[in-house]
């Protein structure tokens, strides 16, 4: 940890803060949705307060129950490829939609109202050496939230595929 990143807050570790998540990220999606994302479709909190970041809507289906799930999360472009981060703030455990994603890797995602069927593969070492500082240009406090867990933090590449 650098000195300029702030110690990891012990509210990381409260049984509320997933609910939180939870909750927070259903009322953006609902927002997201019916605006087309003009609300909800930039992260302006944190370092992306001063440097808003593009936000997506990565539609997954849960591992165990089948279910269908939305879930906000900031993105980056390379290429025709989408790429996100399993960040999570910086909690121990990888978010549940990654889980599902390793489970089943064909999703689709929403960006605006353009709505894209997608194939998620984890970036191996390389892909992700290349792709972490492209990240932490677009959203500074990724490397904060990596300095809070002891996980490495899984980069995410989604293939555009045919339906």
């Amino acid at each position: 940890m650098s000195a300029t990143t702030p110690p990891r807050p012990k509210q990381l570790d409260s049984p509320m803060l997933p609910k939180i998540f939870k909750y927070a990220g259903r009322a953006q999606v609902w927002v997201y949705k019916r605006t087309g994302g003009r609300i909800g479709g930039k992260w302006r909190i944190g370092a992306g307060f001063r440097k808003p970041v593009p936000t997506l809507l990565l539609e997954h289906r849960g591992r165990k129950s089948g279910t269908t799930y939305t879930t906000p999360l900031l993105y980056i472009a390379d290429g025709d490829d989408i790429v996100i981060v399993a960040s999570q703030g910086g909690l121990r455990h990888h978010p549940q939609w990654y889980h599902n994603l390793c489970a089943h890797p064909d999703a689709h995602i929403r960006i605006g109202r353009d709505r894209r069927a997608v194939h998620a593969v984890t970036a191996d070492p390389d892909q992700r050496a290349r792709l972490w500082p492209m990240l932490l240009d677009a959203y500074a406090d990724f490397e904060t939230y990596q300095s809070w867990t002891d996980r490495e933090i899984p980069v995410v590449i989604l293939h555009p595929r045919l339906s």
